[in-house]
């Protein structure tokens, strides 16, 4: 489904995890990011690319390399791929990889292009690398914590934050890197707000924020979430543990088991 449209962008979104994937255009270029899930929904998204591009070159940006964002890379080929540093040396590869092809073994899935992990045309590599294409301005800074690979991406001058999976508007921290860095990307996510003037944000998972208010709100609620678990952790605090796990939406194994590995970073980072 479509989630929002402007002008400049169109967000899709997935059935499933309410994963997005975003098309933005240019009079410069046309940038796709983290296609993804199913065939069907990929195929949408590959069809509205070609019925826009036109004469543009086509990017095609990975927020980090969890399997659902990089499911669709190779349905674009000819597309000039950019991701961090992180993505190009991730150590997992081939674990991604037999994700996406359990996913859909499980599901009896056949896609029609090859299952691959990014090959990287543009790398990125420190906070506020850059990215010109003609009058439009990538603008990049490292996002670990979630996983080690993350990348946020301001692009100019639409004014748009591409977030990967931070700042959802129902989805608590998920940490599989480290909590101490994901504390240090919220700090950045904050100062991408000051510097930059941006008036959308795109999370990897959720609805599309359209104000201000609602991109603080997110990031204060993040903020504030990994802190209470910081603190009960570091007081063996069982009762707060337990409430803050009740506190993630859609609860299932799924969400129980995120919260346990929660706790085991913070354990493991902050407990000794």
């Amino acid at each position: 489904m479509i989630q929002f449209r402007n002008e400049h962008m169109t967000v899709f979104q997935s059935a499933l995890f309410q994963t997005t994937s975003t098309v933005i255009q240019t009079k410069d270029m046309v940038l796709i990011v983290d296609p993804n899930w199913l065939p069907g929904e990929i195929e949408r998204i590959v069809n509205y690319v070609n019925e826009i591009k036109g004469d543009r070159p086509l990017y095609l940006l990975f927020t980090h390399g969890d399997f659902d964002h990089i499911i669709g890379y190779k349905a674009f080929p000819g597309a000039i791929t950019i991701g961090s540093k992180g993505l190009s040396e991730h150590p997992q590869k081939e674990r991604k990889l037999s994700l996406i092809r359990n996913f859909d073994a499980e599901h009896y899935i056949q896609r029609g292009y090859p299952v691959q992990f990014p090959d990287l045309d543009v790398m990125v590599s420190e906070d506020a690398q850059q990215l010109k294409v003609g009058e439009t301005a990538l603008t990049f800074y490292l996002a670990p914590g979630h996983t080690e690979d993350g990348l946020f991406t301001v692009v100019e001058p639409m004014g748009v934050l591409i977030a990967g999976d931070y700042l959802s508007d129902f989805e608590l921290p998920f940490i599989y890197h480290s909590a101490q860095a994901y504390k240090q990307t919220l700090h950045t996510a904050q100062q991408i707000m000051e510097r930059h003037s941006v008036v959308l944000l795109v999370p990897g998972h959720g609805q599309t924020a359209t104000n201000r208010e609602e991109m603080q709100r997110r990031l204060d609620l993040a903020s504030r979430h990994l802190e209470k678990l910081i603190q009960a952790v570091m007081a063996k605090d069982e009762n707060a543990i337990a409430a803050l796990g009740r506190e993630h939406a859609f609860p299932s194994s799924f969400t129980e088991e995120c919260h346990r590995e929660n706790v085991r970073i913070i354990e493991k980072e902050f407990a000794g």
